[in-house]
């Protein structure tokens, strides 16, 4: 089938690698700009390949014609012949009188066929040979078992509610529904622009994981370092018009390009100053875990060391100027909020302190973002006080974004705010132009009109009106969306030269890993863990407590047992060994009882900050004692089993 220049046909005989896709010189302008000239590349069967280029250069293009909605000006795209692709836009079309579950199931799938055709077949049982002919149906495409599977993909996906009519749901909802859909209808190649967009890191971390099966065909578009890393096998970097191609991971791409551009001797400014630090700091992050017990455990300590360095060095010369912070920041004493029986807050407590680097993590849907609205003082609270102090100034980057006017110019919409910036300690001052040029606004592009940026650009410089108001409390709010890793590189820069305090929620682990060293871990229910770490920290520790309750409740399970062969169990034991396993629950359960009474005086508001950091320094000695007791425990547990 040929669609203008988009060509679906082509058998090799053969082959050893089974080639998919074949894309052959197109070439795509727009009036007088050219996004590319003359790209080529194939994709073969299970090959995972990512398309990475700063934001409105052509991505999204190259997206619509493999997909076969917009035509190249010059070239071919050719499939193998029989070949399903599944495409996941950015703003995929849901129907909004249907179900979630219909709306799934409306994917292309022999498997959803069947199981309509059988359900209308058991409206009409006095139909015999249809209701036979569907049951045969139902047999020959393994659907008993299909909606099953589709029913363990949407609550993979948080859309548990599979009955909810689709008209009122909010965007990351439709995108998820979309990715589901996508997924079910089991295509060759999927096709996914910014598929991590609107997944809270737990579903990240599952979609990575169903990627990664050999037997996908994968090429996508997205801004996760940490899901390029671990999911694909080849990267595509489209630059000044040329796309470079890059055989490995994420880590490969960097040394590729450095290699690459240390050879063609390219002056490439701030990007390649960026490159180098990106390198430098992935070469810095530990290897992936195994999954035995006491590797998780060893991976736990050396990644503790890796959070003991310093993440505010920057190497760039320009310092940010921002707002004095006085000693009294923001304390939040007994906060309460719910919405209706959904509870968001319930009686939380924290004194924040200078310099603080705070990542938010948990599900959607549990209170994020209300968090960051009741801090900022554009959500009420139901009980609670919150005290901010007279010199904070806060900039709060939202989900939603502003208004931008379409009919200004980008150097406009800067100057509205100032002409001048003030950066460093020393007076000095940048212009308007130099501060966009910072923000990757060069040249002519600060004259382009708001309306005629991408989505990416527009979401720069939002995120530029911010930085530039010279706050010392930035809250930000999943500000990594819609931006290419080259902005996010320069905005990870700005981010580590700033001096006030930082509060970021994101599903972006790289992000969180690279600018946070502290985490409130909403856990659902108004509950959220104070944990001293990053992200990946925070997992490793996850992992491990999760091993050690598992075991803990396996041998307790045990215990009835265990008394019965008492006299048995004594014998595999010295008698100096039983002494101390004896003495070992005595031990844990008094650990226990200090860890509950120093989180009981951790409520009490009239704490000072000495004294709350004394019990944060008591509370980390007996958690960690208390490890250290349980291991024992189980270990000598074992030996009685």
């Amino acid at each position: 089938m040929v669609v203008g220049k988009m060509v679906f046909v082509i058998s090799p005989q053969n082959l050893s690698i089974v080639n998919y896709l074949s894309v052959e010189n197109i070439s795509k302008s727009f009036g007088a700009r050219t996004l590319f000239k003359d790209l080529s590349f194939g994709i073969a069967q299970g090959q995972k390949v990512a398309l990475v280029a700063q934001n409105g250069t052509g991505k999204t293009s190259i997206m619509e014609m493999l997909a076969g909605h917009e035509q190249p000006d010059t070239g071919l795209v050719t499939y193998r012949k029989g070949i399903k692709v599944g495409y996941l836009t950015q703003d995929p079309d849901i129907d909004p009188t249907l179900s979630i579950l219909d709306n799934v199931l409306s994917a292309d799938n022999p498997a959803t066929e069947a199981i309509r055709q059988y359900e209308i077949a058991l409206e009409n049982p006095e139909k015999e040979d249809e209701y036979q002919r569907a049951f045969d149906q139902m047999d020959r495409h393994n659907a008993w078992d299909f909606e099953a599977q589709v029913k363990q993909i949407l609550g993979k996906l948080g859309l548990q509610e599979v009955n909810r009519i689709a008209n009122n749901l909010s965007g990351g909802q439709r995108k998820r529904i979309a990715l589901a859909r996508t997924l079910i209808s089991k295509p060759e190649i999927l096709i996914f622009d910014e598929p991590t967009n609107h997944l809270d890191v737990e579903m990240i971390e599952w979609l990575e994981e169903y990627l990664s099966q050999p037997s996908i065909t994968l090429f996508m578009v997205t801004h996760d370092r940490y899901f390029l890393e671990r999911v694909c096998d080849q990267i595509f970097e489209l630059e000044n018009e040329t796309l470079y191609s890059h055989p490995g991971n994420y880590s490969n791409f960097l040394e590729r390009k450095a290699e690459r551009e240390e050879i063609e001797g390219v002056n490439v400014g701030k990007a390649k100053n960026l490159l180098k630090k990106e390198l430098e700091w992935m070469r810095r992050q530990p290897k992936a875990r195994g999954t035995k017990s006491k590797a998780r455990i060893d991976s736990f300590y050396e990644l503790k060391g890796e959070a003991n360095k310093d993440l505010s060095k920057g190497q760039l010369d320009m310092e940010v100027q921002m707002t004095r912070l006085g000693s009294k920041i923001l304390e939040l004493h007994r906060i309460k909020k719910s919405y209706g029986d959904l509870k968001i807050l319930d009686g939380f407590d924290y004194t924040f302190k200078r310099g603080e680097r705070i990542g938010i993590v948990g599900p959607n849907g549990v209170g994020k973002t209300t968090l960051l609205k009741i801090l900022t003082g554009n959500e009420e609270i139901d009980g609670g006080k919150v005290i901010t102090g007279e010199t904070v100034k806060f900039g709060f980057y939202t989900q939603a974004g502003i208004n931008l006017d379409g009919d200004k110019r980008v150097i406009e919409v800067v100057k509205e705010i100032a002409d001048f910036i003030p950066i460093g300690k020393k007076g000095r001052n940048v212009t308007a132009s130099q501060m966009l040029d910072r923000f990757l606004f060069e040249g002519d592009k600060q004259y382009t009109y708001v309306s005629k940026l991408s989505g990416g650009e527009k979401r720069r410089l939002y995120l530029l009106t911010v930085l530039m108001d010279n706050p010392n409390f930035l809250i930000l709010d999943e500000p990594t969306n819609d931006l290419d890793i080259l902005t996010l590189n320069v905005l990870e820069e700005f981010l580590l030269e700033f001096q006030g305090c930082l509060m970021v929620v994101t599903h972006d682990r790289y992000f969180m890993d690279k600018l946070t060293d502290h985490l409130f871990v909403f856990r659902g229910n108004g509950e959220i863990k104070d944990f001293n770490g990053n992200y990946r920290e925070y997992k490793a520790y996850e992992e491990d407590r999760l091993e050690t309750e598992k075991l803990r409740n396996k041998s307790l399970a045990k215990a009835p047992k265990q008394a019965a062969k008492k006299e048995e169990a004594s014998k595999k034991m010295t008698y100096g060994e039983r002494l101390e396993f004896e003495a070992l629950g005595k031990e844990v359960e008094k650990l226990e009882e200090r860890k509950a009474e120093i989180a009981k005086a951790f409520e009490d508001a009239s704490l000072d900050a000495n004294k709350l950091e004394e019990l944060s320094r008591e509370m980390n000695e007996v958690q960690d004692e208390l490890d250290e007791k349980e291991l024992r425990w189980l270990e000598l547990s074992e030996m009685e089993n």
